[in-house]
């Protein structure tokens, strides 16, 4: 059926409805003109309604805009130039990724809460999202206001690297340089509060050593310190780490998850290598203006999922190291407000703070 016929159709129930629901009201008995008012308010939300509708129905119409939290290389424009090349096949309308690093996130999702909520931006954002309001006071967005979970992609265990030049091995071995030289081992993060920030802060604190946060915009950037020797150790995204390690550029000591990656099973996890008790996996979803109508929310959202249970979009996430979760609005909102109870509770007994 093409667009013309399924409006028209359209068009024509409405009127039938709106119809019947005036001659059906005996108007001469009616003596209020409160009454009248009523009608003629409940015709014009039904309108409302019916165009809201048709316009999820029908969305996109345009070209979507997909907001990275990371700059380019980092995990996040990974996962999300891959959802975005999928998403532009089923939606057939091109969906372009806009990086947009810095503040660990912040910066994103402030754009996407203040954004046009009509679903044309999105936001691809990691776990980062759901302690960021831990982390800092005055954030320019409240997330459980302004923000809305659409579907959760999948997560992904992050990798511990060190440039060449140093010594460990192992995390063991990492961990007793670090308590040797004091102060001396900088770590690079994708910046303050990010997803590689907590990690290093969560495997600084369960070790007990003193390291130097160093903080970029963006993994990517976080990684290039690595290669060039300007830091020496980074956690980040599988994506970003396993094509430099496989090239001998940097040394993959670790996997940062509770079990090991099928991306990369030879590396251990953090604690059977060294840490036992830590284990930090990443999380990724998309997001959007809390404003934006649920029906175009609820559209994109079983777009998305229909595309995660695609075996070549499984197949594509798991070469980056990524299990695909997937979930309703209502079940990814969930998982959100879940997750950052957690992480409140978390960064509270830690002492992780915002630099």
């Amino acid at each position: 059926m093409n667009k013309k016929f399924i409006n028209t159709v359209r068009a024509e129930s409405f009127d039938r409805l709106r119809t019947g629901l005036v001659e059906a009201l005996p108007f001469d008995r009616l003596r209020a003109n409160g009454m009248r008012s009523f009608i003629k308010k409940s015709v014009i939300a039904l309108a409302c309604l019916t165009a809201c509708s048709a316009g999820a129905a029908t969305f996109p119409e345009r070209p979507v805009r997909m907001l990275a939290a990371s700059a380019a290389g980092g995990g996040t424009d990974i996962i999300a130039r891959l959802l975005a090349q999928q998403l532009t096949t089923v939606w057939a309308q091109q969906v372009i990724v806009d990086n947009r690093p810095g503040g660990g996130g912040v910066i994103a999702t402030d754009i996407a809460a203040k954004a046009v909520p009509d679903g044309y931006t999105l936001l691809l954002q990691s776990v980062g999202i759901s302690y960021a309001p831990a982390l800092y006071k005055n954030l320019p967005f409240d997330v459980k206001r302004d923000i809305m979970a659409v579907t959760i992609v999948g997560s992904q265990p992050f990798v511990l690297a060190v440039h060449p030049s140093v010594p460990a091995k192992s995390v063991a071995e990492l961990v007793q340089l670090a308590k040797t030289k004091p102060g001396e081992i900088r770590f690079a993060s994708g910046g303050v509060s990010g997803a590689s920030h907590l990690g290093s802060e969560l495997f600084r604190v369960t070790a007990g050593v003193n390291m130097v946060h160093v903080p970029y915009k963006g993994t990517g950037p976080g990684t290039t310190a690595l290669l060039t020797g300007e830091v020496h150790m980074v956690i980040a995204g599988v994506g970003t780490i396993l094509p430099h390690a496989k090239s001998g550029k940097v040394r993959a000591l670790a996997v940062t998850g509770a079990k090991r990656s099928p991306a990369a099973p030879e590396l251990p996890t953090i604690a059977e290598n060294g840490l036992p008790g830590y284990a930090f996996d990443v999380w990724y979803g998309v997001f959007a203006s809390a404003k934006t109508p649920r029906t175009t929310l609820n559209k994109i959202s079983t777009d998305a999922n229909t595309v995660l249970r695609d075996a070549e979009t499984i197949k594509r996430f798991a070469g980056a190291g990524v299990d695909l979760i997937g979930g309703s609005v209502d079940e990814s909102n969930k998982y959100l407000q879940t997750e950052m109870t957690k992480w409140a509770k978390v960064i509270r007994e830690a002492g992780i703070k915002a630099d």
